[in-house]
């Protein structure tokens, strides 16, 4: 990704001056029109995945202990390498299609799925339980009352937003009886138009803001951290946004507090995003897997009505995955991530947590 412009400096602020290109700069409609950024495993590949799991039976009694050796993938692997070349440095968006979930119990399901993930990096716990294998589904959640709660566990719409790790992979077992398709769009092309539309208030996306850890707290850490919507960093621009963990954070005294403007600018960010020409629906299908890259994309859901029958109601699995090839990221983000190294960063790990691969949701 090239700067398009020169960059400007206000107070140690660094921005890009205007718009960016290069291939995470995408418009929804365009790969709507597409098809180039679905990949769908073959007849031999899904028997690859199935001996594969026979052996992770065999050499690992836990889920959590799978890695690539306890999951052999000898062709499929390289595919999954080039997945993740294209997430991490293409359009940062890939669905995987075709895994026939179907045909295997909850365990069964858990251990391909998280042999998949090991092979594209290692798997980060994605809150304060220690959950490597996430569960979105409804299970009664109030995010935007209870600063408790999360948004993946809770009915209804889901704004933009990025989840802390370098890639979010999202495997459908069953789809809402009507709409919860995923909304996706590009962050770097969400910054363009902002800039184009309203430079006077583009600036202020790469001001720091105060965020929410909304009771998951790292040893030594405060209830909250700090850092900017979008950062440009080594002529590469970076984003990480959540409404709910910005304006939450106002509830502490220590937080600065947000200005009109800022609060135009994040209602600017989220309309644009939310255009139709904008961001991309996907309709999941059972079997299908959404890799996205957590630096270059926002993602979030459609508003959805539910199965009354408890066991066809939507769920997806989550991985939160560091690939080894991740990205130089900006210092700020050591605040969130923990550690900037790649293939050892990302995730949330909090005083007396303790990893687990829960095959059901808690």
């Amino acid at each position: 990704m090239r700067n398009t412009s020169s960059a400007a400096q206000d107070s140690e602020i660094v921005t890009p001056g205007g718009p960016v290109d290069g291939p995470f700069a995408w418009y929804g409609s365009a790969l709507a029109s597409s098809t180039d950024w679905i990949e769908t495993l073959t007849p031999a590949e899904i028997d690859e995945l199935d001996a594969a799991l026979r052996v992770s039976v065999a050499r690992c009694e836990r889920v959590m202990d799978i890695g690539p050796d306890g999951f052999p993938l000898p062709t499929l692997a390289a595919r999954l390498r080039s997945i993740r070349e294209e997430v991490m440095q293409g359009r940062g968006l890939v669905l995987l299609r075709g895994l026939p979930v179907e045909r295997y119990s909850q365990e069964e399901v858990a251990r391909l799925y998280f042999g998949i993930g090991r092979h594209m990096g290692i798997l980060r716990s994605q809150n304060a339980k220690g959950h490597l294998l996430g569960h979105v589904c409804d299970i009664g959640h109030d995010h935007h009352h209870n600063a408790y709660q999360r948004g993946y566990a809770a009915a209804g719409p889901l704004g933009f937003h990025t989840d802390s790790v370098d890639i979010i992979a999202l495997l459908c077992l069953s789809p809402a009886k009507q709409g919860g398709e995923s909304k996706v769009v590009s962050s770097v092309t969400v910054h363009n138009e902002i800039w184009k539309r309203r430079p006077d208030l583009a600036p202020l996306m790469f001001e720091p803001v105060y965020r929410d850890r909304r009771g998951e707290i790292p040893e030594g850490k405060m209830p909250w951290w700090i850092m900017p919507v979008y950062q440009w960093y080594e002529n590469h621009l970076f984003s990480h946004y959540s409404s709910v963990y910005i304006r939450s954070a106002q509830r502490f005294r220590e937080a600065t507090r947000l200005t009109d403007e800022q609060f135009e600018m994040f209602e600017l960010l989220e309309s644009i995003a939310d255009e139709p020409d904008m961001h991309l629906r996907i309709s999941y299908e059972p079997g299908d897997i959404q890799i996205t890259n957590n630096h270059h994309i926002f993602h979030g859901r459609a508003a959805y009505e539910d199965w009354p029958e408890a066991g066809r109601r939507r769920h997806l699995l989550r991985l939160w995955i560091c690939p080894p090839d991740g990205p130089v990221l900006p210092p700020a983000y050591a605040e969130r991530y923990g550690d900037l190294t790649p293939g050892s960063r990302g995730g949330i790990v909090v005083p007396g947590s303790e990893f687990k691969v829960p095959l059901t949701p808690e």
